[in-house]
């Protein structure tokens, strides 16, 4: 057989499970879909209905989250007291509407509080000078979100003036394992050795969540209620973590996924000034929303500030801005996106250039580390990405500035990010993150050691299978299987993600019905009709127009596809979205 992409990836088919069709009968879905869900580890009838028909009332309650109880307790005395409150949050979408969450809890009870975010520059997390600014200014009460777990010294600041420091997060603890000395941490895998809570995966803005929930039941005596005004904002609070959760990359699966959907659902009745600013700049107000348009459309604009400046902005947008400011700020966040992807682009491809002009791509080459003078800190994430995109390898993109170099990474499922980084602690001034992306800082002199460093890391711990992209399918399908029904279903099974992947399955021996057509304004991607004995059925298989000189009607093809309903002139069909094709010999 060969393939549109020279035979380089490799196709993993899940078999058919006999248990199956019982799952269907008792579940009352179709036995596609129950092997969809087998494949998602869900076995039993009960928990399929659960995962088909999610609620919010399957969300666990704040108190099972380490911490929150005794720090929800705290901020409520805090606004009792009208002592001084300040949240401390993070620059990307997480810290940005985590941020937003608590403010307007802390608001609703009649709290004083206010915010801060760092510049890009000050590096993420707590740092020593803004702790000590936050001080001086009168805080009585500082709340991390979204980071602080690893800010062992700069919590000793705060410790020292006698202010205390409620440190809420979800990032991956010191190497050392030693926590900041805080009046109390709320961290979902906590504590680390034994980690008791469900969803150890909750993202920074879902911890915020928890704790404004816990908090507004503390102000109510602890009866497990919340006063009407908080129990509103907690439905607007849900769309602002789904953000989060989706942007953040967390497991789409459990407590994440009730998040997630219905936080997408109730996105366009938020009654946040920002959100519907936001919504409106995004142009997807007449949407469905999903997790593309998150990922694609959302995230982006909140996040181009903080990557091309400072997300003081996109703060003020969802926190106090009017109606008329929000959407100025909105429209200031396009431009700045604009601007994030012009300057992108232009870095991504001089990193490209430099990985070809040094063979960093080369066979033995198991990852990639690239820097530049005065590539732009902000989006040194982004075109690592985009590497490893184009590569299927960890990569490692460095923005040097004088003395010091910034950088961020991104890795390949099986490849620990975080831990490789902190293994050569020698040659880095800090580091932090998680398995599958990272930040690190060092002295510009240590470049090219640490790249020497890193790469030999790789090569020992990546094995070759781990760079060869796969394509994961359910199981193999007959075209026939594919109804209009069973599609909404699949459908249903959403929002998709990280641990929740979009259903990709393989249909074998499929006939072309006719000769494909090349469309895109450059010819880039494929129409096919496609035909497997009665069942006719569309094809759109994008990046494959050059594919086009070597497929004629007739030919029988396999594929791997992910199927999808398509909307045109009223008409709703079923399509497949190709992911790869062979032609079969």
């Amino acid at each position: 057989m060969g393939s549109a992409r020279g035979n380089s990836i490799r196709w993993k088919v899940g078999s058919r499970q006999p248990a199956a069709s019982t799952l269907a009968q008792q579940a009352g879905v179709s036995p596609l879909i129950a092997q969809v869900l087998l494949n998602r580890g869900i076995s039993d009838a009960e928990a399929a209905r659960q995962f088909m028909r999610p609620t919010l009332m399957s969300l666990y309650a704040p108190d099972m989250l380490p911490g929150v109880i005794d720090a929800a307790k705290r901020i409520a005395q805090a606004v009792r007291n009208g002592e001084k409150i300040v949240i401390y949050g993070d620059y990307d979408v997480d810290g940005i509407t985590a941020t937003a969450i608590l403010w307007h809890a802390i608001r609703i009870l009649g709290g004083a509080v206010e915010w801060y975010i760092p510049h890009r520059q000050e590096g993420y997390g707590l740092n020593e000078q803004a702790i000590t600014q936050i001080c001086n200014e009168g805080a009585r009460l500082i709340v991390s979100v979204d980071c602080g777990i690893t800010a062992v010294e700069e919590v000793e600041i705060a410790c020292a003036r006698g202010v205390d420091v409620i440190i809420t997060d979800h990032h991956d603890f010191r190497p050392d394992g030693k926590l900041p000395r805080c009046l109390v941490a709320v961290h979902p895998r906590l504590p680390a050795d034994n980690p008791a809570y469900p969803n150890p995966h909750l993202c920074g803005s879902g911890v915020a969540l928890k704790l404004a929930w816990a908090t507004g039941q503390q102000f109510s005596g602890g009866n497990g209620k919340v006063n009407a005004a908080l129990r509103e904002f907690l439905l607007n609070a849900t769309s602002l973590a789904a953000l989060a959760t989706i942007a953040d990359v967390v497991p789409l699966v459990g407590e994440n996924r009730i998040i997630a959907r219905f936080g997408l659902l109730g996105l366009k009745q938020c009654t946040l000034a920002g959100v519907q600013a936001l919504l409106d700049s995004a142009g997807v107000r007449n949407e469905k929303l999903d997790s593309y348009h998150v990922g694609f459309r959302l995230a982006p604009l909140l996040n181009a500030c903080g990557r091309m400046g400072h997300a003081a902005a996109a703060v003020e947008m969802l926190t106090s801005a009017t109606r008329e400011r929000a959407a100025e700020i909105a429209t200031f966040l396009q431009q700045q996106n604009r601007k994030r992807q012009e300057t992108e682009r232009s870095i991504t491809q001089e990193a490209i250039e430099q990985i070809e002009r040094l063979g960093l791509a080369a066979e033995d080459n198991h990852a990639i580390v690239v820097g530049g003078e005065g590539w732009h800190v902000g989006v040194v994430g982004i075109v690592a990405s985009r590497i490893v995109d184009r590569y299927n390898r960890p990569a490692i993109v460095v923005s040097l500035d004088g003395d010091e170099g910034h950088g961020s990474g991104r890795s390949v499922e099986g490849f620990h990010l975080a831990s490789g980084l902190a293994s050569m602690g020698d040659l880095l001034l800090g580091c932090g993150g998680h398995e599958m992306a990272a930040g690190l800082t060092l002295k510009a002199s240590n470049f090219e050691a640490f790249r020497e460093r890193f790469l030999a890391y790789a090569r020992a711990a990546i094995s070759p299978e781990l760079l060869q992209p796969e394509i994961e399918c359910e199981c193999e399908v007959a075209l026939a299987e594919l109804a209009m029904p069973v599609v909404e279903q699949l459908q249903s099974l959403g929002p998709f993600g990280q641990g929740n992947p979009r259903p990709v399955f393989c249909c074998r021996d499929v006939e072309l019905a006719a000769e494909p057509n090349v469309v895109g304004q450059r010819g880039d991607h494929l129409q096919l009709r496609l035909r497997q004995g009665t069942t006719l059925m569309k094809g759109i298989a994008f990046g494959f127009g050059e594919m086009a000189r070597e497929l004629r009607r007739g030919m029988r093809i396999d594929i791997a596809f992910e199927p999808s309903i398509n909307q045109y002139n009223g008409m709703r069909s079923v399509e497949a979205e190709i992911r790869d094709i062979r032609v079969r010999s």
